[in-house]
């Protein structure tokens, strides 16, 4: 059961703190997940550092149907149950994963962004669980605007490493806002983690990601949920995942549908 002063900061801030919440048996099955998703990549996965830079980023997404504790985390786990009660949702469906290794000493930050503008669906209940499988520093944690989800507004998609807008139509958005770390500091929120915890935060949360300047893994999967209002929007710029590359087809408006991602979680 999620506290209830969990979810008033997730519907407050736009993100929130939960401790605890994976056992050490859950934790175990998702670091060899990752391990297995690392040693077998997907058609998307890669080092998302520049060569010559320090450290490396591992990224993969999209592969809960290959590696089986993606999945189970979320149904036979809990997260799909905190998930959908922090949307207040009656019924949770799995996005996708998204595994993210930063080793020790990478320096290539992730900058501020949300997530929502990058995906081929809208709707108001949706939240990502960032399940950090180290030991994390505040300093490293990704750091989140609070408040910046209310009004739904969502700001022009741009390219990590330029930031320039993603290739396409973008003029539907609303200009990137100027984020200053030292002027907006009393809204910023991060924490430190322990495994077993995890950040919760809407899509339209402005958040970013620090370089990993600790000395260990910076090993994490973020696990993306959508509820039942969520539908299929056909962007007219590039998506991530580009689920339309991976063979969906679907018609604006359209519900998301269940073997492409599937129910995790009902209301009683």
């Amino acid at each position: 059961m999620v506290d209830k002063t969990e979810i008033e900061a997730f519907q407050r801030d736009g993100v929130t703190v939960l401790r605890g919440i994976l056992t050490p048996e859950w934790r175990a099955q998702l670091e060899s997940a990752i391990e297995e998703n690392m040693a077998n990549p997907g058609p998307y996965g890669k080092n998302h550092t520049e060569p010559g830079r320090p450290g490396a980023y591992f990224g993969d997404y999209v592969n809960w149907k290959r590696i089986k504790a993606f999945k189970d985390v979320c149904d036979s786990g809990p997260l799909g149950r905190i998930a959908g009660e922090l949307m207040g949702a009656e019924r949770t469906q799995l996005f996708h994963e998204h595994v993210l290794v930063k080793e020790p000493g990478t320096a290539d930050p992730t900058p501020w962004h949300q997530d929502l503008p990058y995906y081929c669906m809208d709707g108001t209940k949706t939240v990502s669980i960032w399940v950090p499988m180290d030991p994390v520093k505040k300093e490293v944690c990704p750091h989140f605007i609070a408040g910046s989800h209310k009004g739904a507004v969502t700001y022009v998609p741009r390219r990590f490493k330029t930031l320039a807008p993603l290739e396409g139509d973008t003029s539907t958005y609303e200009p990137f806002p100027d984020i200053d770390e030292e002027r907006d500091a009393g809204k910023l929120l991060s924490w430190d983690l322990q495994p077993g915890d995890a950040v919760a935060f809407d899509y339209h949360t402005l958040h970013n990601a620090p370089p990993n300047t600790a000395g260990t893994r910076r090993r994490a999967v973020s696990f993306r949920f959508m509820g039942e209002d969520c539908r299929y929007v056909a962007r007219s710029h590039a998506v991530s995942p580009p689920f339309n590359e991976m063979g969906l087809k679907l018609n604006m408006g359209d519900p998301m549908p269940e073997d492409w991602f599937p129910v995790v979680w009902k209301r009683g």
